[in-house]
């Protein structure tokens, strides 16, 4: 068995990201940047109004003072000309400042009388105006190479004049399941069967980690049927089979992989839960076999799926960083496998604090309802009080 870092490494050092696509502004959130992104134009590209009112030369904007209105400028519709000695331009917000104004007068500050304004407030500065360029000017870089993308990157992209955008590919993952003894939800239950469950939230998982995910099936225990979909490896970048990876007599998705034609690079992981993890390849695709309990499939995907998926898709990946809180409860001595429990971190008066679950068995889905983090064990960590600092990966 190797460790859970040698497998992280061994991973990442095989996986590089995917290609690159153009993508309208509009669908930019979650994806990539492949490359650096420019702004094309400056925004606001013109000194515009803030406001809706008077756009005036603020040393006659006395209390008192009396101006002519010459002309309009509503938004998209400039005033041609410059303003002079004595005038106003009625202007609305979003709208070029007409040269030689230098203050917009509010519309709640003044009387009008025919193409009279009478100024009625005192006006203390120069204000309601924004200068070219106070978001971004052209040039500027708007997005760095390998950055994640959000929702509002699609608005400072359109605002920058750009229609689409270079983005690494998503990838393409495939997902299955094995087991005769599993049916789809909905089903009514014979005896020795269970709800097939673990694909729900892995597909979800994966989606928001950044790959496009198909569920294939559940595969029965048959080594030519689960073979079957290991021959649709073509078609994608990564599969994710669940369950048959142990050596009992009934386990065949490794020996089906292998019959396929797969390369196994490890089969085991020195990890608790999930020691029947293992990882290899298939024509262009890469496999990464999950156990088939629950809590097993959930902490391994976020361990060893989520690097691996998140490189494919462009992401810079690094080691696993590890935080640290206080212990509320007590722990036993750990065994020979690095473990990852799952707990509550919460943050208290006395700083971070974390709670495990008090039961951690491999089967169990309701503990992820609350947890946050993966509590780490290293093997062979002697038992820990209460209060004592312990290491945490964050779940969610």
């Amino acid at each position: 068995m190797i460790s859970v870092a040698e497998a992280r490494t061994i991973i990442l050092d095989k996986v590089k990201p995917l290609g690159t696509e153009f993508v309208a502004v509009g669908a930019v959130a979650g994806r990539i940047a492949a490359s650096e992104i420019i702004a094309k134009i400056t925004q606001p590209p013109f000194v515009a109004s803030a406001m809706d009112g008077y756009a005036v030369k603020f040393a006659e904007a006395q209390s008192g003072a009396h101006l002519r209105v010459v002309g309009e400028a509503p938004a998209g519709a400039p005033f041609n000309g410059k303003i002079s000695a004595g005038e106003a331009i009625r202007i609305f917000t979003g709208a070029p400042v007409p040269d030689g104004a230098d203050h917009v007068v509010i519309q709640e500050d003044i009387s009008r009388n025919g193409d009279t304004i009478t100024i009625n407030d005192k006006q203390d500065r120069p204000r309601n105006i924004r200068n070219a360029g106070i978001d971004f000017a052209e040039g500027d870089s708007l997005a760095a190479a390998g950055e994640p993308l959000h929702e509002i990157h699609g608005s400072i992209f359109a605002a920058a004049n750009l229609s689409e955008i270079s983005v690494a590919r998503r990838p393409r993952i495939a997902i299955f399941s094995n087991g005769d003894e599993l049916i789809e939800p909905g089903s009514d239950l014979k005896p020795g069967q269970i709800i097939n469950s673990n694909h729900y939230g892995l597909t979800a998982l994966m989606t928001a980690w950044g790959g496009d995910v198909e569920y294939l099936g559940c595969a029965p225990d048959n080594e030519t049927k689960v073979r079957e979909y290991f021959e649709r490896a073509r078609d994608f970048d990564l599969f994710v089979p669940l369950g048959g990876a142990s050596v009992g007599d009934y386990d065949f998705v490794r020996k089906a992989f292998t019959s396929a034609g797969g390369a196994l690079t490890f089969e085991k992981i020195a990890v608790r839960p999930g020691k029947p993890t293992w990882f290899g390849r298939i024509n262009d695709a890469f496999v990464l076999g999950l156990p088939g309990n629950p809590a097993s499939a959930l902490v391994t995907a976020a361990l060893f799926v989520q690097p691996l998926v998140r490189k494919l898709a462009g992401e810079k990946v690094s080691a696993l960083e590890f935080e640290k809180a206080a212990l509320t409860a007590p722990l036993s001595a750990n065994g020979p496998r690095e473990a990852f429990l799952r707990a509550v971190v919460i943050h208290s008066a006395a700083g971070k604090e974390i709670s495990p679950s008090p039961n951690q068995d491999s089967s169990l889905l309701t503990p992820f309802l609350k947890s946050n983090a993966l509590l780490r064990r290293i093997s062979d960590a002697p038992a820990e009080k209460a209060g004592e600092t312990v290491e945490y990966v964050r779940l969610r």
